[in-house]
């Protein structure tokens, strides 16, 4: 009896490490904020969308309102076209914008919604017109060093 009671134990511990070492592996994964709840998609077209992937946060304010869903490429406008799965309860004027912005220095992208004024919302399957693409840091750090270039051509 005793040794049933003892394997009882270690199976329920067993599961319990197995449970603790999947919502860690979630955690980290970013997965935990998966939402099976109602959601419409909408796209959006970028010239550059850096570092992007699905799953990504779309933030509003600083508050996730939806996840990317997929990343095509348009090869009739050359554009990278991102789709984005916008949780129901949050609804966005038609007029918004959306640019894909860094966590930090290095850190991870995300797309941004700025809310727009128009009176009517976005809906299943709209696009967003007004976008702007990801800051690439080698074209900032590119641009930087050719404009000290041309500021030392000017004072000689």
């Amino acid at each position: 009896m005793q040794r049933k009671s003892l394997d009882i134990w270690v199976g329920l511990f067993i599961v319990i490490g197995v449970c603790a070492l999947m919502f860690l592996a979630l955690k980290v994964g970013s997965m935990n904020s998966l939402s099976f709840g109602k959601s419409y998609a909408i796209t959006a077209k970028f010239d550059n969308i850096g570092s992007l992937r699905p799953q990504a946060a779309v933030k509003a304010s600083g508050v996730v309102v939806g996840r990317v869903g997929e990343i095509k490429f348009d090869d009739k406008s050359y554009q990278a076209l991102v789709t984005l799965n916008m949780e129901e309860n949050y609804k966005f004027p038609k007029d918004s914008s959306a640019k894909i912005l860094t966590a930090g220095l290095l850190g991870e992208q995300y797309v941004g919604i700025e809310a727009g004024g128009d009176t009517n919302n976005l809906a299943s399957g709209d696009k967003i017109a007004r976008t702007q693409s990801a800051a690439v840091l080698e074209d900032l750090i590119n641009q930087f060093i050719y404009s000290k270039a041309a500021e030392g051509k000017d004072d000689k």
